[in-house]
């Protein structure tokens, strides 16, 4: 089951495979295990996301959780995500409208009772 109904998760989708730079091939005899593609690495990850469970517990025999954390930091290094932030942000505007004059953030850190 998606953890994302696939109306929200291929638009999403659609943008960020556009954002997402070529990847050579770089290996002299080109002889090692095909690349994970980039999709399920992408499903896997809004499901760390959505359900809030550890890349350990996502991982199957499609993608390993070293695999997803590898591509996960290489896209974020790439700025991928704050382009995908960017694009998600405009588009809810466009469709909804955001009202941004009046925003408040309030945090609290405090001790955990009992030491955590």
């Amino acid at each position: 089951m998606p953890a994302v109904p696939s109306s929200i998760i291929d638009p999403i989708w659609r943008q960020f495979a556009a954002l997402i730079p070529p990847v050579s091939d770089t290996h002299p005899l080109g002889c090692h295990r095909p690349r994970i593609a980039d999709r399920i690495v992408f499903d896997k990850l809004i499901q760390v996301l959505v359900l809030g469970a550890s890349h350990a517990k996502i991982a199957d025999s499609t993608c390993s959780a070293s695999t997803l954390r590898t591509r996960r930091d290489k896209w974020i290094t790439a700025g991928i995500f704050d382009e995908l932030e960017q694009i998600c942000l405009e588009s809810y505007d466009r469709i909804v409208g955001l009202d941004l004059d009046n925003i408040s953030v309030d945090g609290c850190i405090v001790k955990a009772p009992c030491g955590g």
